[in-house]
């Protein structure tokens, strides 16, 4: 199974948990500015929330890229909200793109809110939802 690990990080939260993703699943964890060069079976997709939205980037990057990406598997910080999927299912069903049921989330660090987040048990976490993606699909 080909693997890929993307995302989309301002403040470095989602960077935190790509990184880890990234070592769970054998693929290294890279930002919007790399396309996907061969297809994947599955793209972890790491996206944020900003102001109460995904940024436009994402939905940009998902449009030049989705004859490479077989499924999407997203994950996620907010400091609000309880994550992206719904907002990406909505991205993913315009572009044809399959999204995996499951999203990792957690709360990322905003202001003097969520000091420390994501942190050390949020990324131990994530790399264990990648791996059971892994395993459920393979």
């Amino acid at each position: 199974m080909t693997v890929a690990v993307r995302y989309l990080s301002k403040t470095g939260n989602t960077k935190k948990l790509a990184k880890a993703i990234g070592e769970a699943v054998g693929a290294q964890e890279e930002d919007l500015l790399s396309p996907i060069r061969e297809p994947v079976d599955i793209l972890f997709l790491g996206s944020a929330v900003y102001a109460a939205g995904i940024d436009e980037k994402v939905k940009k990057y998902l449009e030049e890229n989705r004859e490479q990406i077989g499924a999407i598997a997203a994950f996620s910080t907010a400091a609000l909200i309880s994550g992206t999927y719904r907002q990406l299912q909505r991205i993913c069903l315009q572009l044809g793109i399959p999204l995996l049921e499951a999203e990792y989330h957690c709360k990322g660090k905003f202001g003097p809110m969520h000091n420390g987040r994501p942190n050390k048990k949020d990324c131990e976490e994530a790399a264990h939802w990648a791996r059971t993606i892994l395993e459920m699909h393979n």
